[in-house]
């Protein structure tokens, strides 16, 4: 357990990149002091699981993006004491963790504590950016000659392991300076178990002659850089290629894929069901196609992901029973919004790496979770753009009229989930928010001639209507609606 927790838990910096969230008002001493207090309180005493079932510690995830939503204090402790009251207590571990005895205690959660201290004497000593490239996305800590696959590191598999939780993790600790979530979302993917092996071959981790470990280090040794790792504006031309629409739309068209449904969701038919659906999804993402030569690749296929996972969510859930707010592609909206700030502080070898193993990850919920009809029309034509309960002026003003009462329909969106007892809410309409700023100006045709069925119907209004239905799912509780959980239910052949 560190001691320099003021190290640890500073005050949030500025974000990585102009492509990374940016904060709301309303922050001020009393909400960042809450927020510090619960951050160290929770690294502390609290261990990364809360249960031995492996459910995820993510409180802290909740108090910063109700800090970065401009909550206050009072709500940031309020929801930090009601969440800490079912977590476990740290466990201390048998013996340190050291670079030789790395890779033996991967995925035992009694290390937990030990591979915290051990990444942050790592980020002391090298910086965070070349800690992040060398643990998550190198060959020496994937795949190592002379081992047996099953005792492979595998630390990328991990990263994204368990709907990308590590990921999520490390993403807050990068967006916000925060050294302490840093490290305990490296260490929570060192615990982290790896359910298929070899989903990653070793070529994509061969070191390319242009991007080496030092020039990694050159680039990028302190955690907040003096200036982002690009200005260019978001990217709007396009390139021939494969987008990552045409990789979904063949999946779909792929009757292989199991759609059979599984009552327990840790028993050994899902788990056995996932790893089937993974492996054929990786045939198909190999598919997609990434190329650094072309300027502004990076940001152009970071959008198609992003798109891809709010489209699989928000549309796929829309149901001819209602919409179905499904727990599992939630996460995968929710992790999409982190990576701008991990592409910020990653090698371009690294940064292609990162959006292989996120384009997987969303495409094999995706079939996991019944392979959803993405009825793109439907969506578009059906769904709303203003918030289905009473957000009213007590009287009219010039500029607002019937059709127009809410003159921002995302603020009650945040408003209300900033307050919401669901944790889950607050950081997927935060994401919803985020990329609305970024892509909500793209027009219908701006996907034409990708593969999947009526895509060129598709504009920046996504995010806001699949926003507006998320609400509407789990309850507009600040607004006198009654609270609903998140939904496992899964689109399999009989809600289709």
């Amino acid at each position: 357990m560190s001691s320099n927790l003021d190290g640890l838990f500073p005050a949030p910096s500025l974000p990585p990149s102009h492509l990374s969230p940016q904060r709301y008002p309303g922050a001020n001493l009393e909400s960042l002091a809450a927020l510090q207090d619960v951050l160290k309180d929770n690294h502390q005493r609290h261990h990364i699981f809360i249960n031995e079932t492996r459910f995820h510690n993510h409180m802290t995830h909740r108090a910063v993006a109700i800090y970065a939503l401009g909550g206050s204090a009072a709500i940031i402790r309020d929801s930090y004491e009601r969440d800490s009251r079912i977590h476990r207590a740290v466990i201390q571990s048998p013996k340190p963790i050291t670079e030789e005895n790395f890779v033996d205690h991967l995925g035992d959660e009694n290390f937990y504590q030990a591979y915290v201290s051990f990444f942050s004497k790592q980020v002391s000593e090298k910086g965070s950016a070349s800690v992040l490239e060398e643990f998550i996305f190198s060959e020496k800590y994937n795949l190592r000659k002379g081992r047996e696959t099953n005792t492979q590191p595998e630390m990328l598999a991990r990263f994204f392991s368990d709907l990308s939780h590590a990921l999520i993790h490390v993403g807050y600790g990068v967006e916000f300076g925060l050294k302490g979530m840093f490290v305990e979302g490296l260490a929570l993917a060192a615990v982290h178990r790896v359910h298929l092996r070899e989903t990653y071959p070793p070529s994509l981790f061969a070191p390319s002659s242009t991007n080496t470990m030092e020039h990694i280090v050159n680039r990028l040794s302190s955690f907040a850089l003096d200036t982002p790792a690009s200005r260019n504006t978001p990217v709007v031309s396009k390139t021939s290629g494969v987008h990552a629409f045409d990789i979904a739309a063949r999946i779909l068209n792929d009757e292989r894929f199991s759609r059979r449904a599984s009552t327990d969701l840790f028993s050994n038919e899902f788990m056995e069901m996932f790893a089937e659906n993974s492996s054929m999804v990786k045939e198909y993402a190999k598919q997609w196609t990434l190329d650094l030569n072309q300027p502004g690749e990076i940001e152009r296929k970071m959008e198609e992901v992003v798109w891809l996972s709010s489209l699989v969510y928000g549309i796929g859930g829309l149901t001819a029973s209602g919409f179905q707010a499904d727990f599992f592609l939630m996460h995968q909206v929710t992790s999409s919004l982190f990576l701008p700030s991990l592409i910020a502080y990653l090698s371009p070898r690294a940064q292609v790496l990162l959006l292989r193993g996120y384009l997987h990850a969303v495409l094999t919920w995706l079939t996991t979770r019944g392979s959803p009809a993405l009825n793109i029309k439907s969506f578009m034509t059906t769904t709303s753009v203003e918030p289905s309960v009473p957000i009213t002026p007590a009287s009219k003003t010039p500029l607002t009229t019937e059709t127009t009462p809410t003159p921002n329909p995302f603020l009650p969106i945040l408003q209300s989930a900033i307050a919401h007892p669901i944790d889950h809410l607050i950081k997927i309409q935060r994401t919803f928010a985020h990329f609305n700023t970024l892509y909500g100006t793209r027009s219908a045709g701006y996907f034409k001639g990708t593969e999947l069925k009526d895509a060129e119907l598709l504009d920046g209004s996504l995010f806001l209507r699949a926003s507006l239905l998320t609400a509407d799912h789990v309850g507009w509780v600040r607004e006198g609606k009654e609270a609903a959980q998140f939904s496992f239910k899964g689109f399999f052949k009989s809600d289709k």
